[in-house]
C-alpha cells in the first residue's frame, strides 16, 4: 500500500469517528430536547420548616401535573399573594441537582430553588411549586416546546389557585427560570390573571441552540445542533426559529416583567434578552447580574430573594 492510499485510508477512518461522534451527541440532546432525563425529588419543604401539601391538578390539555403549595405564613400581611414558580429544562420543581450525564458534559452546576422558596415564604408569600410536563413526577406530553406548550401548565396552574380560598385571585405572580421563564412569557398573552412576572435568563431558542452549540462543542457545534434540531423535528418539534419569544412577550400587556440575566452567559445573552424586553409593553430592566457561566444568573435571584420580594411587593400591592 503506497503512502496517498495510507493517507486516504486514515482520513477514512478519521472521517467516520468524527461523524459518529456528531451523529451521538446530536442524538442524545435531540432526545434529551423530545423527552428530558426525569430527575427525582431530592428534597420537600418540611426539610427547611415549610409547611406544604402534596397537590395534582391538570394542565389546560389535560396533562396531569404534580407539585407543592405552600401556604402564606398564618401572620403574613400580605392576604393572598401567591407565586408560581416555573423551573428550566431538565430541571424539576426543587431545581437542577446537576449529577446526570448531560449536566456533567455541559457543566451545569446545581440550582436550589427550595432555597428561593425559603425566602419568599419567610417575606410572607404562598408559593405553588410544580414539576412541568416531562419532568419530575408530573405527566407526558412530548416534545418539549420551549415554553410554548408547556404555558398549558401556568394556565392550569393559575385555575388550581383560583380554586383555593387563601389565594386572591388578583394577586397572583409569576417566576421562570430558562425555559420556564419562555413558558411564563408564551402564558401572558392568554390570561390576565397574572399581576406580574419575573422572567430569569429567556432565550430565543434558534439564539440560544447557535450560541450553546459553540460553547459546548467548538467548530464541531456548528454541524451537531442543526443535526440535533433535524432530529428533533422528525420527533415531533417544530423548527427552532419558529418559537418566537419575543413575540409572546410583545403580547404581554399591562403585566409587569422583571428581566434577570447574567453578563457572562456563554448560550445565552444580554443582546438576545435586551430585545424580549424592547418588545415587552411593560418591562423592568433587564436587570443584568455578574457571573462567569449560565447558572450564575439563575443563582443571583437565589442568593438575592429580596429583589423578587421588592417587585412583587409594588406590583402585587395590598
Amino acid at each position: 500500500m503506497n503512502i496517498f492510499r495510507r493517507v486516504m485510508r486514515w482520513l477514512f477512518i478519521l472521517g467516520g469517528i468524527v461523524a459518529g461522534f456528531v451523529t451521538a451527541i446530536a442524538a442524545l440532546f435531540a432526545k434529551r430536547l423530545v423527552t428530558p432525563l426525569r430527575q427525582p425529588l431530592w428534597g420537600t419543604p418540611d426539610q427547611l420548616d415549610i409547611p406544604y401539601e402534596d397537590v395534582a391538578f391538570p394542565a389546560t390539555d389535560g396533562v396531569r401535573l404534580s407539585g407543592w403549595f405552600i401556604p402564606a405564613p398564618a401572620n403574613s400581611p400580605r392576604k393572598g399573594a401567591t407565586l408560581i414558580m416555573v423551573h428550566g429544562w431538565g430541571w424539576n420543581r426543587l431545581g437542577e441537582a446537576a449529577t446526570d450525564v448531560v449536566a456533567n458534559m455541559t457543566g451545569a452546576t446545581p440550582v436550589d430553588l427550595l432555597r428561593l422558596a425559603y425566602g419568599l415564604h419567610k417575606d410572607g408569600f404562598g408559593l405553588l411549586m410544580y414539576d412541568g410536563r416531562n419532568h419530575g413526577e408530573s405527566g407526558s406530553q412530548a416534545p418539549m416546546q420551549f415554553g410554548e406548550a408547556e404555558a398549558q401548565d401556568v394556565l392550569g396552574a393559575i385555575a388550581y389557585l383560583n380554586g383555593r380560598p387563601e389565594v386572591a385571585a388578583n394577586r397572583i405572580g409569576a417566576i421562570g427560570f430558562s425555559n420556564g421563564a419562555n413558558t411564563v412569557l408564551f402564558s401572558l398573552p392568554q390570561t390576565n390573571d397574572i399581576q406580574a412576572a419575573i422572567a430569569v435568563q429567556p432565550t430565543t431558542p434558534a439564539h440560544f441552540a447557535e450560541r450553546f452549540g459553540e460553547h459546548q462543542f467548538g467548530f464541531l457545534g456548528k454541524a451537531i445542533l442543526p443535526l440535533a434540531e433535524l432530529m428533533y423535528r422528525q420527533m415531533g418539534g417544530r423548527p427552532f426559529k419558529e418559537y418566537r419569544v419575543g413575540t409572546a412577550a410583545s403580547q404581554a400587556g399591562k403585566t409587569p416583567v422583571l428581566y434577570i440575566q447574567g453578563m457572562g452567559d456563554p448560550w445565552g445573552s444580554p443582546a438576545d434578552v435586551q430585545q424580549i424586553a424592547v418588545a415587552t409593553p411593560n418591562p423592568s430592566g433587564p436587570l443584568l447580574v455578574p457571573g462567569v457561566g449560565r447558572y450564575d444568573g439563575y443563582q443571583y435571584l437565589i442568593d438575592n430573594p429580596a429583589i423578587a420580594t421588592a417587585f412583587f411587593e409594588q406590583h402585587l400591592p395590598e
